[in-house]
């Protein structure tokens, strides 16, 4: 196609079409001239823009009713005139504004748009953008006069019209970006102007007429229907804080003197459309935003999408940058909005006000405003009286929004915090708040029905493996969100690194001590406080002005931890036990329970009448389990605080927290071993066992104090077990006299406290099979060290302690022949003869302890073993259940640390037999399955040593015990597999084998056991059992044997089978 550059052939074929047009006004010679407009450049359109505009402009001038094709058409040719083109004109930019405003109105009245198409209300909004973008230079100013105010004020008015009624998402979008053109506040691409300060004041003073409308029309439309989309509400929210910003710049205001006249205007009517920005205006129009704000703010706070908290925040950032002084009534709303978006679920949102807050933080917006911080102190006493409120009607968000609140208060009042605390109203009714926001739930039986028996739970447990710092979850009344509590935490904090420590230290300890129902919170708070003024883990906005330092910080440890380890706050009832309940419930001194029974008054529990005290119920119980787990999370966080300063507490701190370390309750001593792990990173210790043995003289001697009065202190044997859980065989010489300070109280008191004794006993042998027996027949190097220092007095000895076992073997050696030589020649029935003769000389040295005089002496561990093991023989027939499972279990260890002396093993052995087989044959069956598993430990230990006596005692009643239980197990269900009975079954049929062949079982014996696994062959018998009896025939050695068709290899002889 031909372009005509020059303005005359642009004229030669343009006029024709132009005068064709004026005569006949249609869309075709409208589409015409669109059609050779794109043959003509943009210089020639340049110079013949007015001439071009004129019969189009001429059209739309025409009175009488227009089609709305032809005026969408006339309009689409402006809109592409000026596209192309500038307006250099001021007259010429005022009636094409007009005239196209025109197009938008109600012939019935001006103030609102006509009911036009969409199609073509959304062309006219598009060429008034276009024709305020067209405006050349200053050009552009002409149109912000005081006389042009009717024609703004109209535009503006068809503009918001059409931004709120119209249902049409792009009439909405194009309506407010056209007034965002009109303000002065384009954020196009294209290059703008920059206005000077008088510019910009005197566009302020030009729209401050305007804002009422603007603000009220753009906050409707903010809080419309969701369903117009959000970017309609970003687009007015935007709108909205421009508009403020250019009415109410504190810069602006700040030049304005109350005698200022208003500008002279020739008009008096647009006189009065003028309005003067003085104070009385300036507060006027304040109070009527600050309610717009604050329904802009709950509104987008808690819209769907994040695109329009974004843009909230960046209202909110607008105007405390701009307009903190003036909108000062408005700043508690906006800050409310920021703080409460902190930590919105979208990243872009959270870093946006993370920004924000530190940008008002430097700017000291906050800090140096007495007013804002008036303020905010006030709205964080309305928040923290509606706390406890709203903690009970919110949903988990509205409790996180609310929290968020308080949280981002009290950082941008930084240092002014103290103006709170100060306040005994203020920290009161905040103190109190966070009491019963901390509430916890202590109605879950789990916690107190979750029990920490046995020793091997955490022995020798290396100290990487548990976890640095982190404290046991709890469940709380009112939320159960995890990032709920996170921000309590922060709340604390900031309290504790803004605040006079002293003073929120001694005010929580009061809370404290005021009540047992604040006991858990207050220690909670305690806790994040000291953190908090160590400056750790704390997110703030300020530096504050002096910090805490370590002197101050140990003296407030020191206080509080005194209260934690105080025995009335220390020693509570957590469980209900059979056994020594004095342990628990009673102290020699009166002492105040953690939570009582009934109601939440507290009462003295006296020790000279325990009888009296009423049962603790789960909630107490439960709720004593969680102070004592709070106080020791408490001494692992000082521990954090003060690093190594906390070596000097050790003396006093480490004894209880290992106290606790061996408490019965799981939860407190999980507990009590993370705070041991983090006293050791703080203090600088490798691993638990360090921490013990160098602090283990001031532990050894409050062990041996405390079990000199036991009724007084009745769980020194706990530190001793913690002891021994936690740490190696190098803490063995240490604790030597300890140990048998124990075993003497457990002679003086075994009728009452038998069961906490055995505990630490049991812990005690664990750990000696652990130190010093690695594998089956080995002996740890540190056993063996042990045996070369004792070899010199050994030496020293006569010779015939060193005869006495070669003779023994001589004697065995020939033995051997003599029975070897009999089976050469076949003499197989003598056999059973001979196995009784060469048994019988064996019980001779076990009947009599006083042939190990002359022996090497056992190693210290084996002694130790050895000397547990007397005493707990005495127990084995204890009415006591839990005493005799918990002797069975000792004598099972101390076996395996005595089964390389057998020497000395077997005579114990000896002794322990009658007791062992009463347990087997006549007790409660989980006493059974226990003795049985010591019986199969014994064999394997001691070998055939208690073939007759297994063989006579035992052997026929656990047959018997099979034989008759067998048609149960057989006609029992799936649920049979979980019983008791089931278990003692299968843990026979599995040791059988073992014995066995541990015993070398004469013939009938094997009979005996493979008649009564026969019967658990039958496919009716639960699979565990029959592959149990299938596998019990595998380890025998027969030296005839015959395929059964059951599958079991029988040792029976060829000719015939005895019975």
């Amino acid at each position: 196609m031909e372009v005509f550059d020059t303005p005359q052939e642009a004229f030669g074929i343009l006029r024709p079409v132009c005068v064709q047009l004026t005569k006949v006004q249609t869309t075709e010679n409208v589409e015409r001239l669109q059609a050779q407009l794109q043959a003509v450049s943009d210089s020639a359109l340049q110079e013949l823009q007015e001439y071009i505009l004129f019969p189009l402009r001429f059209i739309l001038k025409t009175p009488g009713p227009k089609r709305e094709r032809l005026v969408q058409s006339v309009v689409q040719c402006i809109t592409s005139i000026l596209s192309t083109t500038c307006v250099k004109k001021q007259d010429l930019l005022q009636e094409l504004f007009s005239e196209l405003c025109l197009c938008l109105s109600s012939p019935s009245g001006l103030q609102s748009p006509a009911p036009l198409s969409e199609e073509l209300k959304l062309t006219v909004i598009q060429a008034l953008q276009v024709l305020m973008h067209s405006a050349y230079g200053d050009i552009i100013l002409t149109l912000y006069q005081p006389s042009t105010l009717p024609h703004l004020g109209f535009a503006v008015s068809l503009l918001l019209a059409l931004a709120e009624q119209e249902k049409t998402k792009q009439i909405k979008l194009a309506a407010l970006k056209c007034l965002q053109v009109l303000i002065l506040q384009c954020d196009c691409q294209e290059h703008h102007r920059l206005l000077d300060m008088a510019e910009t004041r005197h566009y302020g003073n030009l729209f401050a007429s305007f804002l009422p409308g603007i603000s009220t029309a753009l906050s409707r439309v903010i809080t419309g229907d969701i369903k117009q989309g959000h970017m309609v509400t970003v687009s007015a929210i935007r709108l909205f804080y421009q508009t403020v910003c250019l009415a109410m710049a504190d810069e602006q205001l700040a030049t304005i003197t109350q005698d200022e006249e208003k500008p002279s205007v020739e008009q008096s009517r647009v006189s009065e459309l003028v309005v003067h920005r003085g104070s009385d205006w300036v507060k006027s129009t304040a109070d009527k935003l600050s309610l717009l704000i604050h329904k802009i703010v709950e509104f987008a706070s808690l819209h769907p999408h994040w695109k329009v908290r974004m843009e909230l925040v960046e209202l909110v950032h607008h105007l405390m940058l701009k307009c903190s002084q003036s909108l000062v009534e408005s700043v508690g709303h906006l800050l409310k909005a920021l703080v409460g978006l902190v930590n919105d679920e979208s990243n872009e949102v959270q870093i946006k006000c993370h920004e924000i807050l530190r940008s008002i933080a430097e700017l000291r917006t906050v800090a140096e405003n007495r007013a804002l911080a008036d303020i905010l102190s006030e709205n964080l006493h309305s928040l923290a009286t509606a706390l406890p409120r709203l903690m009970n009607s919110q949903d988990d968000q509205g409790k996180f929004s609310t929290l968020s609140l308080l949280l981002g208060s009290l950082k941008l009042l930084g240092p002014k915090v103290n103006i709170v605390l100060n306040s005994a109203a203020h920290l009161q009714r905040l103190s109190k708040a966070l009491m019963q926001v901390l509430e916890l739930d202590v109605a879950d039986v789990k916690i107190v029905k979750e029990r920490h028996w046995g020793p091997e739970n955490s022995l020798g447990e290396p100290l990487g493996s548990l976890q640095h710092g982190k404290s046991q979850k709890k469940y709380f009344r009112f939320f159960s969100d995890e990032r709920i509590f996170l921000l309590i935490q922060q709340v604390c904090r900031v309290l504790g690194y803004y605040g006079n420590l002293y003073l929120l230290v001694d005010h929580f300890m009061g809370l404290y001590n005021e009540s047992v129902v604040y006991r858990k919170q207050a220690a909670m708070v305690l806790n994040e406080l000291i953190t908090g003024a160590a400056g750790l883990e704390v997110d703030v906005l300020h530096e504050r002005e002096t910090a805490v330092s370590t002197e101050d910080l140990k003296g407030t440890i020191t206080s509080i931890l005194e209260e934690y380890t105080d025995q009335a706050n220390w020693y509570l009832t957590t469980s209900i036990e059979t056994e020594g309940t004095s342990d628990e419930l009673t102290v020699k001194h009166s002492r105040v329970r953690a939570i009582p029974r009934g109601a939440h008054s507290s009462y003295l529990i006296s020790s000279s009448s325990p009888s009296s005290d009423p049962s603790p119920t789960i909630r107490s119980m439960n709720s004593n389990i969680w102070q004592i787990c709070i106080q020791l999370e408490g001494v692992g966080c000082f521990a954090y605080v003060l690093g190594k300063e906390f070596r000097l507490l050790l003396a006093s701190v480490l004894y209880p927290v290992l106290e606790k370390a061996g408490d019965s309750s799981l939860l407190i001593s999980q507990t009590a071993t993370g705070t041991m792990v983090d006293v050791c990173h703080a203090c600088g210790y490798d691993s638990m066992q360090n921490l013990i043995n160098a602090n283990s003289d001031y532990l050894v001697n409050g062990i041996s104090l405390n079990l000199r009065r036991v009724a007084h202190q009745p769980h020194a044997s706990r530190v001793l077990e913690a002891m021994l859980r936690h740490s190696d065989a190098s803490l063995l010489p240490l604790v030597e006299d300890v140990i048998q300070d124990v075993l003497s109280a457990l002679d003086q008191f075994y009728d009452d406290r038998a069961s906490s004794f055995l505990g630490v006993l049991s812990t005690l042998v664990a750990a000696l099979a652990q130190w010093f027996i690695v594998g089956k027949g080995k002996e740890h190097p540190q056993e063996q060290n042990l045996e070369q220092q004792s070899s010199t007095s050994s030496q020293k000895q006569g010779e015939g302690s060193v005869i006495t076992p070669m003779v023994q073997e001589v004697e065995q050696f020939f033995l051997d022949y003599i029975k070897q030589s009999q089976i050469a020649e076949g003499n197989l029935p003598a056999m059973e003869e001979e196995e009784e003769e060469v048994q019988a000389p064996p019980p001779e040295p076990e009947m009599n302890d006083s042939g190990a005089e002359g022996e090497t002496p056992l190693p210290a561990h084996a002694q130790i073993a050895k000397d547990v093991m007397e005493r707990c023989i005495h127990l084995l027939s204890d009415k006591s259940l839990r005493v005799r499972l918990k002797v069975l279990d000792v004598l099972e260890f101390c076996v395996i640390v005595l089964h390389l002396h057998e020497s000395h093993l077997l005579p114990m052995a000896h002794r322990t037999w009658p007791a062992l087989v009463t347990r087997l044959i006549n007790d409660d069956p989980l006493a059974v399955l226990r003795a049985f598993k010591v019986l199969c430990t014994l064999a394997e230990k001691c070998g055939d040593f208690l073939k007759r006596r297994f063989s006579k005692d035992v052997l026929p009643k656990l047959a018997g015990s099979l034989v008759a239980q067998a048609p149960v197990s057989a006609r029992a269900g799936p649920v049979y597999n979980h019983t008791l009975a089931f278990k003692l079954q299968l843990a026979v049929l599995q040791g059988l084998g073992l014995l066995c062949e541990k015993l070398d079982l004469g013939e009938s014996d094997l009979n005996k056991v493979a008649d009564a696994c026969l019967i658990y062959l039958s496919a009716k018998q639960p699979v565990k059992l029959q592959e149990s009896a299938r596998r019990s025939g595998s380890p025998w050695p027969p030296p005839r044997a015959r395929s059964c068709s059951c599958g079991l290899q029988l040792a029976l002889p060829a000719d015939d089978r005895r019975t």
